[in-house]
């Protein structure tokens, strides 16, 4: 009979505190804005520009958005205040007409991410005035920001139009960039584009790669944005906020699946013991059955030798056997009576989510396990295929945010390397600590493991500085790492 199993996050959070022992006086260097002015900053993106974390918005973590570490730098320089819309709490979560639309935010409990108690307190119909500088929409595409009525409240519960932003829009009818410019923004920041491909990503592909579809409208929540689509729309924006001789800095996109949503749970977790084995390659219902049909399907032509092998279904006694999952991306075999499954690779990735899914058993039974006697359904896993699809489009993206920041003479800053250095061994040392992208532990991202920690927000802001400071001829600081935790607490003061 098949055990049950289950994925415990087996993690323990050590906070340290390091000393620099270096007694020596620091070199002061007075602070210059350089060639840009930052009397009025404006800020233009998603989530990560509005500081959401530990997946939801609230009060402290919009006070540590990258954003608002800028707008305090740039305050060393002459630069103004930073209007920031902020939630009612550190609770985090929406209301709409009372009823919860998003949930709380999470905190990690000693064995793993559990959200905080409480109701949300933030009410999307209680408006607040604007216009605000931080313009950063958790959830924003790029033809997002140019939208018509994105911020009308009337749509918000037919998904016509996104709450955060509709608690401040200035109007029902207005954009994200038409409430930017009409600040009149000395400088501006613009890093846009990671949603366009994230909701199709972290739905395991769930959606459609609309590349050639020029439409938008027609676009559904986790599809990927048209190439041209965002390069039209990129320009747009930027064309839009420099017209009047404002300087700014743009980012590009690193992959989305080299974060931690993705990189977490392994492909290969199930533990196996051999009657459990010989349960499952049973060949009159289990997997001998499955690969005696790819069998007959190479005999007839209907698949290549190599699909059949890719197919063949296999488990050895002991650990690290790969779970089983439907690919839709195989020739389809269904007219036959053959699904289409086969066994996950270290080319595929598993959404964090699996990490409570594979393993348990459907109704109780225990002879249904998934991941296992069950296969996992495309929502849990992010395939090759579809991992390319990701790539490609981003490559795309990146192609044109390069393009238009050297022709704009913009600050330009290469997230992708940053987020590549985060992912490899040796990760980012900065401030005596050592930031890695691993999921809670690596110190970058928050539970949800998506957006950024507050050492995380940190660091971007230290990247978006220095890309200013090598274009503007800035002399704005580093903030200092240490000064920033890794996660936030249950309770926060």
């Amino acid at each position: 009979m098949i055990k049950n199993f289950k994925w415990l996050l087996l993690v323990s959070l050590t906070f340290v505190a390091c000393t620099n022992n270096d007694n020596s006086a620091p070199v002061t260097i007075p602070v210059s804005p350089g060639s840009a002015t930052f009397t009025n900053y404006v800020a233009l993106g998603d989530s990560f520009a509005a500081g959401y974390s530990d997946g939801a918005l609230f009060e402290k973590g919009q006070q540590g958005s990258y954003t608002n570490i800028l707008s305090q730098q740039f305050a060393l320089a002459g630069g103004g205040a930073f209007k920031i819309p902020y939630t009612s709490d550190n609770i985090g979560g929406l209301l709409l007409g009372g009823n919860v639309i998003a949930g709380t935010r999470l905190y990690f409990n000693g064995s793993g991410p559990v959200p905080v108690s409480g109701t949300p307190t933030t009410e999307v119909t209680n408006h607040l005035v604007g216009p605000f500088n931080n313009l950063g929409i958790p959830g924003a595409k790029s033809y997002h920001l140019i939208a018509p009525g994105y911020g009308n409240v009337a749509g918000v519960a037919t998904g016509a139009a996104n709450p955060y932003f509709a608690r401040f829009a200035t109007s029902s009818s207005t954009t994200v960039l038409a409430d930017a410019l009409v600040q009149n923004p000395t400088f501006f920041s613009l890093w846009i584009g990671g949603n366009d491909v994230l909701g199709y990503a972290t739905s395991g592909g769930v959606g459609i790669n609309q590349t050639g579809n020029l439409n938008p409208a027609t676009y559904g929540a986790n599809d990927i944005t048209d190439p041209t689509v965002f390069a039209s729309v990129f320009s747009t924006l930027v064309n839009n906020l420099t017209a009047k001789g404002a300087k700014g800095v743009v980012a590009n996109l690193p992959y989305v699946t080299g974060l931690p949503y993705f990189t977490t749970v392994p492909y290969n977790p199930i533990p196996l013991d051999a009657p459990t084995i010989a349960l499952l390659m049973n060949t009159t219902s289990g997997y001998g059955k499955y690969n005696g049909g790819i069998q007959y399907a190479l005999s007839v032509g209907l698949i290549s030798a190599t699909e059949a092998v890719k197919r063949t279904i296999s488990f050895h006694p002991g650990k690290d056997n790969a779970v089983v999952i439907e690919d839709s991306y195989l020739s389809d075999l269904t007219g036959y009576g053959i699904p289409s499954y086969r066994q996950a690779t270290s080319e595929d990735l598993m959404v964090l989510p699996a990490m409570s899914f594979i393993g348990t058993t459907v109704g109780g039974n225990p002879l249904y396990v998934n991941g296992v006697s069950v296969p996992l359904a495309d929502k849990w896993v992010l395939s090759k295929d579809e991992i390319a699809e990701v790539k490609v489009a981003t490559d795309a993206y990146n192609v044109t945010i390069k393009a238009v920041a050297d022709s704009k003479g913009l600050a330009f800053v290469d997230a992708k390397s940053l987020m590549d250095q985060l992912s490899s061994s040796s990760g980012i040392v900065s401030n005596n600590f050592t930031l890695t992208s691993t999921y809670v532990t690596g110190g970058s991202f928050s539970l949800d493991g998506v957006h950024p920690s507050p050492r995380g927000y940190a660091l971007i802001a230290n990247a978006f500085s220095t890309a200013i400071n090598t274009t503007y001829k800035s002399t704005f600081p580093m903030v200092d790492l240490g000064l920033y935790a890794i996660l936030y607490p249950q309770t926060i003061q």
